[in-house]
């Protein structure tokens, strides 16, 4: 069940909400899709670009969305704009097909949901 983070700045305008899962309670998307971070990147800076990134989509923010708390933008190297959460970027995974699914944690050791 996806349920918006109650009146926080956490709530980045129904992009980001928390959902329980199987991990617990996790950072999904506004589909309800499980948020990963990777262990690649530095606070600011995603490493996953071109194909890696077409396995791991970033979650795109527009450059009028506004911050707020925890989460910011960062410019992607293609010059998009991607939300992180505490300065990690924020992705999905192309493996997940349903609300709830976690294939993508602790793939190849490096991916791993987004807990509050």
């Amino acid at each position: 069940m996806v349920s918006p983070l109650a009146a926080s700045a956490e709530n980045l305008d129904g992009i980001v909400t928390t959902s329980e899962t199987s991990l617990g309670e996790i950072l999904v998307n506004n589909n309800g899709m499980t948020l990963y971070s990777f262990d690649k990147d530095s606070s600011g800076k995603s490493a996953c670009n071109g194909g890696c990134a077409k396995a791991w989509p970033p979650l795109l923010a527009s450059s009028s969305a506004a911050e707020q708390g925890n989460y910011t933008k960062i410019t992607r190297d293609d010059g998009t704009q991607q939300w992180a959460y505490k300065g990690m970027p924020l992705y999905g995974w192309v493996q997940d097909k349903k609300p709830g699914d976690v294939t993508g944690d602790k793939f190849k050791g490096v991916w791993h949901v987004v807990k509050p």
